[in-house]
């Protein structure tokens, strides 16, 4: 097995959150809550316990196709190099299809179910990723000839470099660093629920995938965090769950086998009666509002 870097990682994720809590407090800045936080770090912690099974069982199935790998890379700096880009890649297209697939929704949307946006916030991680087969996004990794646990490490780094961006203390940061690098000030937009914000800058570390597919929006006005329709609970059960369970209620309800696929592999907020609303139809209605308004 590859070193656990998430483990090495966890006391400077304590410090820097103790550190958050403290500069906000001076600043008077009501940022943490008590439970929501809590709840947070529970999360986290499901997360890291079930990985301690799962990453095993995927590691194997990395190996298996690294059988029959193109190439041998080996693990030259340049290796390294092109594995950064090439898992860098991956996430993109993972975390995008991670917002418009509500399979694959149904996992992630715990890490946006928080109303607050602290670093606490970075540890809300789902229990189910690794279960649903979202490390097949990195499938082809093995295949191209990067080795397994080069591919785990990897992914494993952008984790670790995507928690300090979780903040609201960090303000803009100098322009070229902005222009390619994911920051507090591009994370900030993903996490918002504003209808312009929605589904914007998947990025892990590296901005430029989101400018290059047209997934980039800048920081305008203070982010409204959270969902579209807020759970507003802190019993991580709940919170790992309801997508889910939500997903099998419509799936009872449906009158053929296309309507129930529909509602497993559309975008979340499909609805077949339109009582709910995808956030490419919530910003067609609000274009056509704008429109009204201005005419």
């Amino acid at each position: 097995m590859p070193p656990n870097l998430i483990m090495y990682a966890i006391p400077g994720f304590v410090l820097l959150i103790l550190l958050e809590i403290v500069v906000t407090t001076i600043d008077h800045r009501d940022l943490y809550e008590p439970k929501d936080a809590l709840s947070s770090i529970a999360m986290g912690l499901g997360n890291v316990f079930i990985g301690l099974f799962t990453k095993g069982v995927i590691l194997g199935i990395y190996l298996f196709v690294y059988e029959f790998r193109f190439f041998t890379l080996g693990f030259t700096w340049w290796a390294w190099v092109l594995c950064f880009f090439a898992d860098d890649f991956s996430y993109y297209w993972f975390h995008r299809s991670s917002h418009t697939v509500r399979f694959f929704w149904a996992s992630h949307v715990i890490h946006h179910s928080s109303q607050k946006y602290t670093l606490a916030t970075a540890l809300r991680q789902t229990w189910t990723g690794n279960l649903t087969g979202t490390f097949l996004f990195w499938l082809w990794m093995p295949l191209a000839g990067f080795h397994p646990v080069m591919v785990l490490s990897m992914q494993a780094i952008s984790l670790i470099y995507q928690f300090w961006i979780h903040t609201e203390v960090i303000n803009k940061l100098p322009a070229p660093i902005e222009y390619i690098f994911n920051t507090p000030s591009h994370h900030r937009v993903h996490h918002g629920s504003d209808i312009a914000y929605l589904d914007r800058n998947h990025a892990g570390i590296l901005i430029i995938w989101d400018r290059l597919f047209g997934t980039f929006t800048p920081e305008g006005k203070r982010p409204a965090y959270g969902l579209t329709s807020n759970i507003n609970t802190f019993n991580p059960l709940r919170i790992a769950t309801h997508e889910w369970v939500s997903i099998w209620q419509d799936v009872r309800q449906s009158k053929s086998l296309r309507e129930a696929l529909r509602y497993i592999f559309n975008a979340p907020g499909w609805s077949a009666d339109g009582s709910r609303k995808t956030t490419s139809q919530l910003r067609a209605g609000n274009k056509t509002k704008h429109k009204i308004l201005s005419s």
